[in-house]
């Protein structure tokens, strides 16, 4: 079928063109109108529930309000996780969903679940959904700041304009405010003024309410004309709240509000504080965008908002961008498009170096392109994105893509200088495409093949490299394609006129000289090269440490035999999940002990920032403690997040590098990594324990497992106290294991509280409920929210509690009046149900006030209250050090250390997480994907001892991979297993072609009938070898260099692309030097077994090349 395909396409050359110009233009089209973006959407599928519940402590709105909901969401399907979060005053509850969920129909799953709680949750508390946003729909971040005005002003221009030009934008989801002071009417009441009046706290409140409000009546008609009746009545100043009349002294005499409280503006409550440059406090803007947009066009057409809507803004008010991924977005489509040009032209120097044939280097320059456009086009179809991994896909694509046009070219100028003048040129051309075309198909799709295991990762590590592998694979499919159809036509018109002869080429020269001795030494020793190959690529594999370093007693001997394991690079590479993919910008995450003030939070945010700033790499620092006004940060009031904008790296200055011994080594730029050193250096605060990391990627990780470092251990079980012991143990313990650079285990219980412990005896004497203690309490001291302000298009609240005076202190505490119905029935406010006078009794008659520790938040996973131990590891490699700690847990548990009640149990979570789902998934899948590689070359070979040869070449390129690895000091990690993975096609592909062309020497000889002895069979071998080597070096040649400008790439994504190549490019250098040197000694045992020595012949070296012409 394939050789009747290229028979076609030469038949209808024009055709054939006609087709390529239309995939060419449909190509361009579809790389302007992809999406672009940094990197693919690595969040899982999330769908928010938000509660409020003011003024109420951790521990009730985790019993009433995220209990309740989390029970519920678990039988949710398709919910893989449901975690829960319980702070002052509100409930957040995450359910995370399998791959693949639709976030829409998740999202009308949970409210349908949403829909049975009804009744079951407190008074007031009304669930609602959180934005229809990714785990990073934080794409961009503003500040706004002015001389002229304070925060109070500037918050209200955040929340009441700002914030809504830009929801307007398509694809914002929402945009969240943080920072500032939220304007409030705080009317603050005596006591003593309401016992002297005789008035109640709920008297006040009623009052209040009663007088902000609007109403219409029905219309008037007069002289002819219609008039609607309005009644205004909205509170608009302080002094409107002031006149309000509560009450009627002696005489009928008005009571008003300000003569019993202090009325006055005041800042709402805050959950957040936003800092910039460590000058003082600022309001910021977060902007979230919706699933499945262009992140970038949304965020230039929110700039462009932005920039219109200050125009509308006071005199004075300016903003700053204190995040913008659009800066990442371009960075990363930069460093990978540049990739891809330096690809090309390498790869095009290469072909012209070895053919000497500007127009036959031409068909390969020309293919390359159409195979790039028609897997953008694919990509666009498709929608998927262009970022980091999808061309990335590409880049590692690009000198696989040429492979078969270049030897197709290559065979070409074979036929041509062997059949030239005595044959049509299109016959020449057909005759040398159908000899290498077929098998070089096969080859091609081993490659595409290949990948399959790519396509079966799951989660994080899934959605990060399919991107990859879908457009690695369209690029093949279309190269292999292309090899079939459009590289016979263009070979038929470019490949014309003088072609050099290959012996005319110095290069080509070079290396038959080099080659030309070795096939006779390697036909002579056949055995010693066969067994030579064994032992290298077991050397690489042999288990030293296991076989002979555990065994040995401690001592100097022990010592010496661990150094010497380093010379086998298999046993000496680490894992990790992943390597850090580098964003440009920062994020400073430290933990603090719960229960600090907001003023001492403040202090120690404006400190930090200050810090970070001064160094000149840094741009501008962003500070944030607490949560912004959004379902999408459930961050409590100890949570400090400092977003650090860096410069470009070409503006940093050159700076004195300092070593271990305190002495200057070096004078230049510092690395990201020795940046991220000193300022860890500079910022050290006690209490605080320093997170350095990147905003994507925490964002990621904390919605996938809830950790924010690279190993979290999470302890479950009923109570919280338990929890926070269990949690302090293992913190100790995981600190004596080497290479934890930090761990802080959370203190669950680490919160202040007044409690106050109700005398059920004491308020049956005056006739009170439980119920209408604490509504006194909540509203003297809580705050109770009365009515709402309408200020045009504002909206403020208006709320009533206890002058301060009555709240500072336990003793102030102790002498709130609890108002009684002496002759009736009555409520604790005041509201009498009967003839009465009004009794005033002290809250210390009715109730012991105390200082205990309790839980500033709760957090829960699958509804079982968690502990989480946060873990920094540095200079020691994921998966090593993970085993240590888990060692060291479990010997603890052993001794008696650390023990575990009934109904507790530990996990280990983060990105150690990842790595081990990845392990499980790559060592079921890699196998089975060998066997289709099999599967395929068995078809395309129809021969088992072939199969058998070709597939040598998958340990021959392990060699050089791991060697590679291990010269770089890179780890495993999923991103080498996919160069592996990637490198297992070529491995097939060059195998093949080597395989091929000793095959077609062999079969030449053999129809000729020169194949009678083992002197004719090395002849053969000599030319299916040596004769061929350039088409063999040009294939090796291409792929390296098209993967070598990845290794010296510089930037976002880089560090992936580059743990990708490493291993490629290994593994083709000894795949190719090993498949020279071995696969002519395996051929000639293989066919020699039928051949007959004369008796006569003596062995006789390998003729020179200059002889046989």
């Amino acid at each position: 079928m394939l050789k009747a395909i290229i028979d076609f396409s030469l038949k209808n050359k024009f055709l054939v063109l006609a087709a390529t110009v239309a995939l060419v233009f449909g190509g361009i089209y579809s790389l302007r109108h992809v999406p672009l973006d940094a990197i693919p959407d690595l969040s899982d599928t999330q769908v928010i529930i938000y509660s409020e519940w003011p003024g109420q402590a951790p521990q009730i709105v985790q019993d009433q309000v995220t209990y309740p909901i989390t029970t519920k969401m678990l039988s949710v399907p398709k919910a893989k996780v449901v975690r829960g979060y319980s702070f002052y005053g509100y409930s957040f509850a995450y359910v995370i969903f399998e791959d693949g969920t639709d976030p829409y129909w998740a999202r009308s799953r949970v409210l349908e679940y949403l829909n049975g709680l009804q009744g079951s949750l407190p008074a007031g508390v009304t669930p609602r959904l959180g934005p229809d946003a990714t785990g990073v729909g934080w794409a961009f971040m503003y500040a706004i700041n002015s001389p002229k005005h304070d925060l109070a002003e500037l918050r209200s221009m955040q929340d009441w304009f700002l914030r809504y030009q830009l929801s307007s934008v398509e694809g914002v989801a929402e945009v969240a405010s943080i920072g500032g002071f939220v304007k409030q009417y705080q009317i603050a009441v005596d006591p003593n003024r309401l016992r002297a009046y005789g008035l109640s706290i709920g008297e006040v409140a009623m009052a209040v309410q009663k007088s902000n409000g609007e109403v219409g009546g029905r219309s008037l008609e007069m002289a002819e004309k219609e008039f609607i009746l309005r009644v205004r009545g909205y509170v608009r100043t302080v002094d409107d709240l002031r006149k309000v009349a509560v009450g009627r002294g002696p005489g009928g005499t008005p009571i008003l509000l300000g003569e019993v409280a202090d009325v006055q503006l005041g800042p709402d409550m805050r959950r957040g504080v936003a800092e910039l440059n460590g000058e003082g406090e600022t309001v910021g803007g977060v902007v979230v965008v919706r699933y499945g947009v262009d992140t970038r066009q949304v965020i230039q057409a929110v700039k462009a908002r932005l920039d219109q809507a200050m125009k509308s803004l006071p005199e004075g008010v300016t903003y700053t961008v204190v995040y913008d991924r659009t800066a990442l977005i371009d960075r990363a489509v930069e460093t990978l498009q540049s990739k891809l040009l330096e690809e090309s032209a390498v790869v095009a120097l290469i072909c012209l170096l070895f053919l000497l044939h500007f127009r036959s280097a031409l068909v390969a320059i020309v293919i390359l392109p159409v195979a790039v456009l028609a897997s953008f086009s694919i990509m666009h179809a498709q929608g998927i994105s262009s970022n980091i991994m999808s061309l990335g896909g590409i880049a590692i694509a690009v000198g696989a893509m040429v492979d078969a046009v270049i030897i197709m070219i290559e065979n070409a100028h074979k036929h041509l200088e062997r059949d030239g003048g005595r044959k049509p040129h299109w016959e020449i051309i057909r005759d040398a495409s159908i000899e290498v075309g077929p098998t070089l198909f096969y080859s091609l799709l081993v490659i595409t093949v290949s990948f399959l295991p790519i396509f079966t990762l799951q989660a994080q590590e899934g959605r990060l490299f399919k991107p990859l592998a879908f457009t690695k694979t369209y690029s093949m499919g279309a190269a292999a394609l292309l090899s079939i159809t459009l590289a016979p036509v263009l070979m038929g018109f470019f490949i014309r006129g003088r072609i050099p002869a290959e012996e005319k080429n110095p290069i080509n020269r070079f290396l038959i000289w080099l080659y030309h001795p070795l096939i006779d030494g390697i036909v002579r020793f056949r055995w010693l090269v066969i067994a030579g190959a064994a032992v290298v690529v077991a050397w690489v594999f042999f288990p030293w440490n296991a076989w002979v370093v555990k065994p040995l007693p401690e001592g100097r001997l022990k010592e010496w035999a661990s150094h010497a394991g380093k010379a086998f690079p298999f046993q000496s590479l680490g894992s990790e999940f992943m390597p850090p993919l580098y964003e440009g910008d920062l994020l400073y995450m430290p933990t603090t002990f719960p229960g600090i003030s907001p003023t001492k939070a403040k202090e120690v945010l404006q400190q930090t920032d200050r810090i970070i700033r001064s160094f000149p790499e840094v741009h501008h620092v962003f500070g944030k403690i607490g949560r912004a006004e959004t379902a999408t940060d459930p961050a409590p009031m100890d949570m400090i997040e400092t977003t650090i904008m860096l410069k470009p790296e070409k503006e940093w200055p050159a700076v004195d590098i300092v070593g271990p011994d305190g002495k200057v080594v070096a004078h230049r730029r510092r690395t990201v990594d020795e940046l991220t050193q000193a300022m860890n250096d500079a910022v050290q605060i006690p209490g605080l324990t320093n997170a350095w990391t990147m905003p994507i990627k925490t964002r990621i990780d904390m919605l996938a497992t809830g950790i924010k470092t690279p190993v979290g251990i999470k302890v479950a079980g009923p109570e919280l106290a338990e929890l926070e012991r269990i949690a302090g143990r293992i913190e100790a313990i995981v600190r004596r294991v080497p290479g934890t650079s930090s761990v802080f285990a959370e203190r669950v219980m680490g919160g202040n509280y007044v409690e106050f412990d109700i005398d059920r005896d004491a308020i049956a004497r005056y006739g009170l409920t439980v119920g209408d203690v604490q509504e006194v309490l909540e509203v003297a001291l809580g705050g109770m929210p009365l009515t709402t302000t309408v200020e045009g298009l504002e909206r403020y609240g208006v709320i009533l509690r206890y002058n301060r005076d009555y709240r500072e202190n336990l003793e102030a505490l102790g002498e709130i009046a609890v108002p009684v119905k002496t002759g009736g029935a009555s409520g604790a406010m005041g509201a009498s149900g009967g003839a009465g006078a009004l009794a005033q009794v002290p809250l210390n008659q009715l109730a012991k006030v105390r200082v205990v520790a309790a839980p500033m938040g709760v957090k829960s996973e699958g509804a079982v209250p968690n502990a989480w131990i946060y873990v920094d590891v540095s200079g020691v490699d994921l998966g090593n050090y993970v085993a240590a700690a888990q060692a060291a847990v479990s010997e603890a548990m052993q001794k008696g250390e650390l023990k575990l009640p009934s109904g507790y149990s530990v996990f280990w979570s983060g990105q150690f997480e990842y790595m081990q789902r990845a392990k499980a998934r790559l060592t079921i899948v890699i196998p089975l994907t060998l066997l289709i590689i099999a599967f395929i070359i068995y078809l395309n070979t129809k021969s088992l001892v072939k199969l058998s040869i070709v597939m040598l070449a998958v340990p021959f390129s392990l060699v050089g991979a791991f060697w590679m690895l291990h010269l770089f000091d890179y780890n495993l990690s999923v991103a080498v297993w996919v160069g592996i993975i990637a490198l297992a096609g070529l491995d097939a592909e060059t195998g093949v072609v080597m395989l091929l062309y000793l095959d077609l020497a062999y079969e030449d000889w053999k129809k000729r009938g020169a194949l009678k002895t083992p002197a004719d069979l090395r002849d053969a071998i000599y030319h299916g070898a040596v004769k061929r080597v350039r088409p063999k070096a040009m294939t090796a040649a291409v792929i390296v260099a098209g993967l070598l400008p990845i290794l010296w790439s510089h930037g976002a994504g880089a560090d992936i692309m580059k743990r990708i190549a490493t291993p490629m490019i290994g593994g083709v250098i000894s795949s190719t030097v090993m498949e020279l040197l071995v696969y002519p000694a395996i051929f000639y045992v293989w066919r020699s077994r039928r051949l007959n020595p004369a008796p006569s012949e003596e062995p006789r070296a390998v003729e020179p090349a200059s002889a046989r012409e």
